[in-house]
Parts: structure tokens; C-alpha cells; sequence
């Protein structure tokens, strides 16, 4: 994606256009909170912090709004409160950022150089309807728009599409402006050969992966039970592993679209198996083609570990989605550790995104040799896909010369039923 699609934030603040100004920050606070309530991780808050810095030292008055769960509409309760996540802002920005409540009139203060959070947009009424009544009303008291959360970038909802449309001005922050540029380059214009990896359980959740990619990659590497699948497509007895026998002819679709364009599939020569689904379970190097019955696929062999190393030391470009085996189960982690240690030692350009993705990233501790570690999920998953973002998709259109702003005729009557 170039840069005249969108607007930057860093832009703004460069050219002195956020000082004094009232710049509602889209951030994505989602985070998982403990069984007491308090934050059990704060990624997604740190790495919101430099666009957040990056307003207050331009002199901007910033509200920060996000999402927290799916609350009912005009009915929070405690357990959907950010108040941990205000907490958590204050100690790391070394400044009060208080909560602000009923907030979508405007009703409130923030001076130039602080801080806000703005409660749970999803308990406007409107927000999980995209209206563009409740973009007006936010829209009428805010002066510019910065989107930092890519990982709800595929959802069309008010804070994440409608705002931007109606907003004054709408900007990328540079978060989702960094997300934006590495899946450019990777998929846009990549550095030949590009792999992409994607493991998973099923082929049917990510059908529409494969099939784009199929259309875009050099080496196409498929783990997990959607390798299964593949495997049992080629006609190989895959014992009692997880696969979709249903998609047998999809699978070999996507091969055969890869085969077309001189393009390849890489599958396992070898795999590990277990007699059944559990840590302490029995291990077995088997061939790929031929497991037995009563056994199941858990992981890749050494002979497919080895094998694989050198495609990914080749590559010039290469996307992650997804793990080779269960790699929660210590004996059967090694395929995903080889991976990732692969994926860190290649001087390709690297990008991965998806839960289980950086929880092995975490687990194996690469993360400082990955390129690009994308912080959406399904949004990662869809840009793979090729299908416009909503969010994304109102930047470019704020961005275009003599864009105007888009408003509704009628206003928001909810204020007072919102949170």
C-alpha cells in the first residue's frame, strides 16, 4: 500500500496541525484480564504508546476510545469497564489519564498535552451498527481521527468506519500505518520467492487463504491438521488425525492453482504421531503417507524440520499464519521451533500475525528477529485474503483530494443511553 492512501498522523504532527487540537484516537485495547479483573497482558496498550506520545508532545488533547469484549449496548457492567486499562496508561505514561463516562456528547474536558480514555465504545447504541447518526454526534466536537486499531480494522462499527468518514480530518496513527506498509510489502511488492506459512487446524477456516495465496506465492507451506488434509488429498493415510475429508477437492484445488503458475505446495515427508490427544502420550516418526490406524499427526518429523530450513533460508519474502503442530505439548513442539528459529535466521522479510503465531513467537523467543509482528487477528487473516478492510477502505477514501466529510441528516437521540 502506498502512502498517498491514506493519511499519517506522524504527518500532522510533523507539520504542526495537532496542536490544540481535540484528536479522538481509535486505539485497540481488547486486552485478556485476569479472573480478579486486572490486566493479565498490556501488549496491545504498549504498543499503542507511540502514537499516543506522539499527539501529546504535537500539544494534542487526546481521547482515546476502544472496545473491551461484547458488552450489550447501553448496558455496561463492571466486568466490561478499561478502567484497568486507565490504570495501566497512567503508570506507563507517567500522567493521569482518567476514565470518562457518557461521553458521546462531548460533555467533558481534556486539556491540550493530556490524556483520556473514553469507556467501552461498544456500549454506544450504534456502534455494532456502523451508524453514521453516532459518528455525526462524536464527529461534532472532535478535530481530527486516528485509527491505531488494525485489529479490528475488518469490523465495520462506528468508531472503526462510520467516525472516519464523518470526522473533520481522518488519519492513520502509526501503528496501524506500520501494519499497513509491512503487509504492502509483503504481499504487494514482496522480494521473491515469497513463502507463505499456514498452519491450523482446519482448511475450511482458511480456505480462502490458501486460495489467494495460491494465486501470490512461490512456496505454499501447509501445517497442522489443514496439512492433514492435504496429505489425505493426495491420497496418503493420515491414521486418526484431524482432517476434513469433506474438503478433499478444495485442497486439491489449491494445489493445482499452484502447480499452474510453476509454483509449489510443501507438505511434510515425515511427521510425528501420538496414540492419542495428550502431553504424556506415546511418539512415533512416522512417513507422511503412511500412518497407521489409531494413531494421529501431532507434529512435523526432523527429515521435514531439515527440509523446510531451506526453503525458508532461500526466501526473500515470508508471511506466518499459524503453527506445524500442538506446540503446547512440549514432545511435540519441535516442528514449530524449528520454524520459528528458521523464519528468525533467513534474511528474508519476515511478517506473522494470528493468536496461535505470537504465542509460539513468545514461546520460542523470536520476537526480535521477526520483521513485522502484526497485532490483528482476523484482520490479518482477511488482509491475507485480499478483502478490503472497512476501516482501511474509509482512510483511503478521507484521503483522496477534496474528500469531504460524510454525514447523516438525522442526529443521534441515544446520548443518555450510552456509555
Amino acid at each position: 500500500m502506498s502512502a498517498p492512501d491514506f493519511l499519517r498522523l506522524e504527518d500532522l504532527a510533523r507539520d504542526g496541525r495537532l496542536r490544540g487540537q481535540r484528536v479522538f484516537l481509535r486505539a485497540d485495547f481488547n486486552v485478556p484480564l485476569a479472573a480478579d479483573g486486572t490486566l493479565a497482558d498490556d501488549t496491545r496498550i504498549r504498543a499503542t504508546l507511540p502514537g499516543i506520545r506522539l499527539c501529546l508532545e504535537a500539544g494534542a488533547a487526546v481521547m482515546l476510545a476502544s472496545h473491551l469484549g461484547r458488552p450489550t449496548e447501553g448496558a455496561l457492567g463492571d466486568a466490561d469497564s478499561l478502567a484497568p486499562v486507565a490504570a495501566r496508561l497512567t503508570e506507563l505514561l507517567g500522567a493521569p489519564v482518567p476514565l470518562v463516562r457518557d461521553w458521546v456528547g462531548g460533555a467533558f474536558d481534556v486539556a491540550p498535552g493530556s490524556a483520556v480514555l473514553l469507556e467501552n465504545c461498544r456500549g454506544n447504541r450504534g456502534e455494532k451498527a456502523d451508524s453514521a447518526e453516532l459518528a455525526a454526534c462524536i464527529a461534532s466536537w472532535i478535530d481530527v481521527y486516528a485509527n491505531e486499531a488494525f485489529g479490528a480494522a475488518h469490523r465495520s462499527e462506528c468508531t472503526t468506519h462510520a467516525l472516519a468518514l464523518a470526522a473533520p480530518l481522518a488519519c492513520a496513527g502509526p501503528l496501524m500505518a506500520a501494519e499497513l506498509d509491512a503487509l504492502g510489502r509483503a504481499l504487494a511488492a514482496p522480494a521473491r520467492p515469497l513463502v507463505a506459512i499456514v498452519g491450523g487446524s482446519k482448511v475450511s477456516t482458511k480456505l480462502s487463504v490458501l486460495e489467494r495465496l495460491a494465486d501470490r506465492v512461490d512456496v505454499l507451506v501447509v501445517g497442522g491438521g489443514i496439512a492433514n488434509t492435504f496429505l489425505a488429498a493426495r491420497g496418503a493415510s493420515v491414521g486418526a488425525s484431524l482432517h476434513e475429508p469433506e474438503l478433499l477437492d478444495a485442497a486439491r484445488r489449491v494445489e493445482r492453482r499452484l502447480e499452474r503458475r510453476g509454483a509449489r505446495l510443501w507438505l511434510p515427508a515425515d511427521v510425528l504421531t501420538a496414540d492419542r490427544f495428550a502431553a504424556d502420550a506415546r511418539v512415533a516418526v512416522r512417513a507422511a503417507e503412511a500412518v497407521p490406524e489409531g494413531e494421529m499427526i501431532l507434529d512435523v518429523g526432523p527429515v521435514s524440520r531439515a527440509a523446510l530450513g531451506g526453503v525458508l533460508a532461500a526466501a526473500g519474502t515470508i508471511v506466518w499464519n499459524g503453527p506445524l503442530g500442538v506446540f503446547e505439548f512440549p514432545a511435540f513442539a519441535e516442528g514449530s521451533r524449528a520454524l520459528a528459529e528458521a523464519i528468525a535466521a533467513s534474511r528474508a522479510f519476515s511478517i506473522a500475525g494470528g493468536g496461535d503465531t505470537l504465542a509460539a513467537i513468545a514461546a520460542f523467543g523470536v520476537e526480535r528477529h521477526i520483521d513485522y509482528i502484526s497485532t490483528g487477528g482476523g484482520a490479518f487473516l482477511e488482509f491475507l485474503e485480499g478483502r478490503e478492510l472497512p476501516a482501511v477502505a474509509a482512510l483511503k477514501i478521507r484521503a483522496r483530494p477534496n474528500s469531504r466529510r460524510i454525514l447523516p441528516t438525522a442526529h443521534y437521540e441515544n446520548e443518555s443511553e450510552a456509555a
